[in-house]
Parts: C-alpha cells; sequence; structure tokens
C-alpha cells in the first residue's frame, strides 16, 4: 500500500498523548429556573441541558418538539457546543434527539432548544426541569478547499453503507 503525506505529500503530523485538561469559561445567560448546565461526574465529557417548561409536555408516539432551556451561550470562535442525546432517556423511555448532534455555532446568541422525538410505541410526559440532552463544548477546524481532477486512491476506496459486512 502506497503511503502518502497528509493533508499534502511531504507534511507530517506527529501525535502523542498526555493528560491535559483545558477548562475554559463560557458567557452564560440563564433564564430558566433551573441551575447551570454542570458536569455530573468529575470525568464527564457532557453537561446535562433541563426542560424549561410551564408546565409539562406529553410527546405521542413518533411526534417531535422543540424544547426550551432558558440558555443562551457565547463561544468563543473555534468552539461549538455540540447537543447530543442522553443514553438513559433513549433506552428507558424511547426520547432521542433529532439533528444529532446539533451543533450550536460560535456566532449563534438565541436561546438553545432541544428537538426531542419519542420513538417509544407509548405517549412520554416530559417535566419542567428533566435532563433531555447533553451539551458538550468542542473544538473545530476550519477547512480550505484544494480543487484537484482526482483523489489519491486508498483500499477502501468508495466502498461504504456496510460494504465491510458485519461479521
Amino acid at each position: 500500500m502506497k503511503s502518502h503525506g497528509y493533508p499534502f505529500p511531504g507534511s507530517r503530523i506527529f501525535i502523542t498523548f498526555a493528560a491535559i485538561l483545558i477548562v475554559m469559561k463560557i458567557r452564560i445567560v440563564n433564564h430558566s429556573k433551573h441551575p447551570l448546565p454542570a458536569y455530573e461526574t468529575r470525568a464527564s465529557a457532557g453537561m446535562d441541558l433541563r426542560a424549561d417548561l410551564d408546565t409539562s409536555i406529553v410527546l405521542k408516539p413518533l411526534e417531535r418538539r422543540l424544547v426550551p432551556t432558558g440558555l443562551f451561550i457565547e463561544l468563543p470562535e473555534g468552539f461549538e457546543a455540540q447537543i447530543r442525546p442522553r443514553s438513559g432517556l433513549a433506552l428507558k423511555r424511547g426520547i432521542t434527539l433529532l439533528n444529532t448532534p446539533g451543533t450550536i455555532d460560535a456566532d449563534y446568541r438565541g436561546e438553545i432548544r432541544i428537538i426531542l422525538v419519542n420513538l417509544s410505541d407509548q405517549e412520554v410526559t416530559i417535566g419542567n426541569g428533566e435532563r433531555i440532552a447533553q451539551m458538550v463544548i468542542a473544538a473545530h477546524e476550519k477547512a480550505d478547499w484544494v480543487e484537484v481532477e482526482e483523489l489519491m486512491t486508498t483500499e477502501r476506496g468508495a466502498g461504504g453503507f456496510g460494504h465491510t459486512g458485519t461479521k
């Protein structure tokens, strides 16, 4: 197999592993009646987001709803907030998120709202203050396209969508 530099011939990337924990200050406005999002354990990647509701909502099977959190954030450029489902809510009650992971861009200043969907065969009630999603703050890169006539070949090629099988 022919080896190529990344992203162009002659380029090199060196990766080393170290225990680095970066904690950044992020500006937040909380119009909800709930505490700020927080990490539930020391090693958690995501912070739970809570529903900010005047009254509980009932999601019928396959129904989706935009649920407010009452939170507004100001991220630094080069970062995004990824909105992800909570695994326990998905497993135990069939509730997950659409557009997952959702992205909150650094220049967005509106309320964080969560697109919930009920994939179960029963109605599910979501109450005020219930933890409905998790938010992960992540750095991202910007890309400059280099238009070419063809791409380098790889062992995989254009194979996708399960082409390697299931076993």
